[in-house]
């Protein structure tokens, strides 16, 4: 329901009851995605929204994260923004599908225009309030820079993917919704218990976290005492969950973006 997809974003229980329990109807495969990633439809009691369906029998293997656990790390992340109470994940849950067990995810349609806010650059073009984060090339030698915008709701992604561990922060996982948020896909490499911070988002390195960024830090660490921890036990391991408790505690005693990493890349590749 693309004209009331704004409603459906803010209804965080109707729509997961949708996702949930609703009927879902295949339409195509998003070709570009390194695992499966199907798009289609989902309906309930007359409610049709759009959704990405990812089924674990689709997903790549992968040497550092164990097999069949990526769609349960797209939950969790939404379930940590959530206990954030940062609106950065779309309504994500684990069901049932077409193709069995996966994560179904609420489809973001950006608007006509979506405001861009991260990509490569002309050197002598980057706006005044972009933040530079690295030098390229094109194949005609051409100079151009890797930024992203100085802006407050991308800062706050930038935190969050410090928090999960986001190993693959392209520039094309964050999209602009329809209700005016920000928001960030594609989280199946997220909550190793290893350094693992790979992003597009370096440009606040070293400097003071946003100020809201404390008290939800301290949300998130008491939900953890709780059911969140409940829940997340089912997607992720003890390990896994304990490590995610230590990177909040660790941001919160730093109070600052953390450095990017010397020995290790530090740019997801592509970067978009």
């Amino acid at each position: 329901m693309e004209s009331g997809e704004q409603a459906v974003v803010s209804a965080a229980p109707s729509v997961l009851r949708l996702l949930r329990t609703g009927q879902v109807e295949l339409e195509g495969q998003l070709v570009d995605a390194s695992n499966t990633t199907l798009l289609g439809t989902v309906s309930v009691d007359g409610v049709t929204a759009r959704c990405v369906y990812k089924p674990v029998r689709g997903e790549r293997p992968l040497w550092d994260f164990p097999d069949g656990t990526l769609a349960g790390r797209e939950v969790a992340a939404y379930l940590v923004a959530q206990a954030l109470d940062w609106p950065l994940v779309p309504p994500t849950v684990l069901r049932d599908g077409p193709f069995g067990p996966g994560a179904c995810q609420l489809w973001i349609s950006e608007p006509s225009d979506p405001v861009t806010v991260v990509g490569f650059v002309a050197a002598d073009q980057v706006p005044s309030d972009w933040l530079p984060i690295a030098a390229a090339r094109d194949s005609d030698g051409n100079a151009y820079v890797l930024a992203h915008a100085d802006d407050p709701h991308l800062a706050r992604m930038a935190v969050f993917d410090a928090l999960v561990n986001n190993a693959d922060r392209k520039g094309g996982h964050v999209l602009s919704g329809p209700d005016g948020q920000m928001y960030g896909v594609d989280h199946g490499l997220c909550f190793h218990v290893e350094d693992k911070l790979r992003t597009v988002l370096w440009g606040w390195s070293g400097r003071p976290l946003p100020a809201q960024a404390g008290p939800a830090l301290t949300r998130l660490r008491t939900a953890l005492t709780g059911k969140l921890a409940d829940e997340l036990a089912t997607l992720l391991t003890a390990a896994e969950i304990a490590a995610l408790d230590a990177r909040a505690q660790g941001l919160l005693d730093a109070g600052r973006f953390p450095p990017p990493p010397v020995e290790r890349s530090a740019i997801p590749w592509p970067p978009m």
